[in-house]
């Protein structure tokens, strides 16, 4: 099977929003509110790792992570939420509109921390908005008819 990409459906949305909640709740109330910023969620990330918050088997909030880092690179690349279903299920991904550029956040971090390794979140952050633009010079564009 193909990958089948499209828009997220209402289940999609909620469980995504669930991770996301997750995630911002590590935030006093009064500072909920750097969950807007790119920084915020970027020291957030970064917090919630440095104090070993998460166990490597603890897959679903280790999948939230990588749907906030998500919004990051959304936040900062604008790329686009979208849902791919291929032979290996349903994912939320990340699509740039102007290229075939689709990415896959929710597991970046998982696999890594699972792995064992540390997780530099501005070294992978930064050098994955560097591959984006490196890679939109190079894909073929989308065209508009």
């Amino acid at each position: 099977m193909e990958q089948k990409i499209e828009s997220l459906a209402t289940d999609d949305t909620a469980h995504m929003e669930t991770q996301r909640t997750w995630v911002r709740d590590h935030f006093t109330p009064e500072a909920i509110h750097k969950y807007e910023t790119l920084e915020g969620k970027l020291e957030l990330l970064e917090g919630i790792l440095a104090n070993g918050w998460i166990e490597p088997h603890e897959t679903w909030k280790l999948q939230s992570l990588g749907i906030a880092f998500g919004d990051a690179l959304a936040q900062k690349a604008g790329l686009y939420w979208c849902a791919v279903e291929d032979d290996y299920g349903r994912s939320p991904a990340l699509q740039d509109l102007e290229t075939t550029l689709v990415l896959f956040p929710q597991t970046m971090i998982s696999k890594r921390v699972e792995r064992g390794e540390t997780v530099d979140v501005r070294g992978l952050f930064d050098g994955l908005c560097a591959e984006i633009e490196r890679l939109r010079s190079e894909l073929p564009h989308r065209t508009v008819n």
